[in-house]
């Protein structure tokens, strides 16, 4: 990022390191999943096929990240388990979360039609995610036991529930029947009334799906006579265990024991102090403006993978705001955007309660919605370019006390728009003439803003500020307080207000806000 006199909002920056040696877990739910749920018809109480697109997606999960060891999940969520000794992202929680939660996203949109190739996906789904920080293994194997207990106690009713809503009852008689229900009543109900035994329902029902890596002999090539050799590889292997928490699971699985440590006895009545651990949130400064910028992860990768056109390719910036305007018709609670490249800046109106402020929610829920519908809106902006393979975004939340303080950020973000496009426009232009990458950085070494725009126009016949804004100033989007739709050419004097709109423009300068005061309320 660019220096400039608006650097000094960086200072506003906290880090939320998880300390060593606590043992770090994502956890990742599904945002809003009845209402996906209902849309797109899942069988109830269980969709075999979701559940295993759900594992599916926890898989890629841990092929792409080799710091995550072990996984647990079901229903909509799952938990992700870090090596004792990672130092994935310096271990920075909001980074960390929210990249498994963009991560998962995608993975989950790509590989919607594998598992449901006669049903379309209606809208981009999200989750939110959050890291709980266990002090040691013993908290780990209390983390997983609550989990698993659950698993079990929310499949058991939802079983019951929806046996008795097919059977003719309202969902709020069924509720009735079940209220105060312990567990072997529940059982006899579903034995008597449906001749279902419970225990005999299928594992991944009642118990969730665990997820390891495991020392697995796989074939890499074929010898010249035909014969398949094989050598050891750590492989992502699912299995299903009544007791994930219990020492006869954990401690015969030596790369779980190794990367995590062992279990010492089995675990009894689970610690109101560890729940009340497990649930703690972080939250935002009340009364802050609060940012979430979201930044593509590897996107340099990314970006030659799928051959964008340097230095700017309109089709994905195009992509990447039509992204934003997706978060702000999704989040009510955001007032503007502002986005340059593969990063965005969402500001949250000052009062906003939304999530109860809780950090990790506001960040993971912007950053996998926005990844999702990255991923769900490929198509319509390169109908000729397959998706080679799923992109993710990591978010950070950062509070600015002041009006004016946000407005310098802002103008920081749009500073450092103007700098690297200048740079970047002159670079590939030089790269393009036929230097290498190494002379052009050479010749543009130290190199100020005039001395750039004279370079483009006498060697390239370029004029800088010619360019388009899109590429020079970036994208705001922001809601439009009031306009006047035009029907046919007449003026039918209908409000607009709280329409999303997209501007290239001057966000540095006062007059942008001044002729647009509601955007920010101020």
């Amino acid at each position: 990022m660019a220096n400039s006199k608006y650097a000094y909002v960086k200072s506003f920056e906290l880090e939320d390191e998880v300390m060593l040696p606590n043992l770090m877990v994502v956890r990742i739910d599904g945002r809003d999943f009845s209402r996906f749920v209902k849309l797109h018809e899942f069988e109830k109480p269980n969709d075999e096929t979701a559940l295993s697109l759900m594992n599916s997606s926890s898989a890629a999960v841990l092929e792409e990240f080799p710091d995550i060891i072990f996984a647990y999940g079901y229903s909509d969520e799952y938990s992700f388990v870090f090596k004792k000794t990672s130092r994935f992202y310096q271990r920075r929680a909001s980074k960390i979360l929210s990249l498994v939660a963009s991560f998962f996203a995608a993975v989950y949109v790509a590989k919607w039609k594998e598992f449901f190739p006669q049903k379309k996906l209606e809208y981009a789904p999200s989750f939110t995610s959050k890291v709980v920080s266990c002090a040691s293994v013993e908290v780990l194997q209390a983390y997983l036991a609550w989990r698993q207990l659950d698993c079990h106690a929310n499949n058991q009713y939802d079983t019951c529930f929806w046996m008795l809503v097919k059977s003719g009852k309202s969902i709020s008689e069924a509720q009735e029947v079940l209220k105060d229900t312990q567990k072997q009543q529940k059982n006899e109900l579903l034995f008597q009334n449906f001749g279902i035994n419970y225990k005999t329902l299928p594992e991944l029902f009642r118990q969730g799906s665990c997820l390891f890596k495991k020392k697995v002999d796989e074939t890499v090539k074929h010898d010249e006579n035909g014969n398949p050799v094989k050598r050891l590889r750590r492989k992502a292997v699912f299995v299903h265990s009544e007791n994930i928490s219990g020492i006869n699971f954990w401690n015969e699985q030596p790369s779980l024991y190794n990367d995590l440590g062992h279990f010492t006895k089995d675990i009894g009545k689970i610690e109101p102090d560890f729940i009340r651990l497990f649930q703690f949130e972080n939250k935002l400064l009340p009364l802050t403006w609060a940012v979430v910028r979201i930044d593509g992860c590897h996107f340099h990768r990314f970006s030659d993978v799928h051959e964008f056109e340097k230095p700017n390719d309109e089709q994905a910036l195009k992509l990447m705001n039509s992204c934003a305007v997706a978060v702000l018709k999704e989040f009510e609670n955001i007032h503007f955007a502002y986005g340059v490249s593969d990063e965005y800046s969402f500001v949250l109106k000052k009062e906003s309660e939304l999530y109860k402020r809780q950090s990790s929610k506001i960040i993971s829920a912007v950053t996998s919605f926005f990844t999702s519908t990255y991923v769900l809106q490929w198509g319509e902006f390169f109908p000729h370019k397959e998706l080679k393979y799923p992109p993710s975004f990591d978010g950070r939340a950062v509070c600015y006390p002041t009006y004016n303080i946000l407005l310098d950020y802002l103008a920081w973000r749009q500073v450092d728009c103007h700098i690297n496009n200048q740079y970047n426009t002159c670079f590939w232009m030089l790269v393009k003439s036929g230097k290498t990458k190494t002379q052009s950085q050479d010749y543009l070494k130290g190199t100020q803003t005039r001395e750039k725009n004279e370079l483009l126009s006498r060697q390239f016949g370029i004029e800088y500020n010619s360019l388009p804004q899109i590429f020079r100033m970036g994208s705001s989007v922001f809601r439009l307080k009031e306009a006047v739709a035009v029907e046919n050419g007449v003026v039918s004097g209908k409000k607009l207000e709280g329409e999303v709109a997209l501007d290239h423009c001057n966000i540095i300068e006062r007059c942008f806000w001044e002729e647009h005061p509601h955007i920010l309320n101020y």
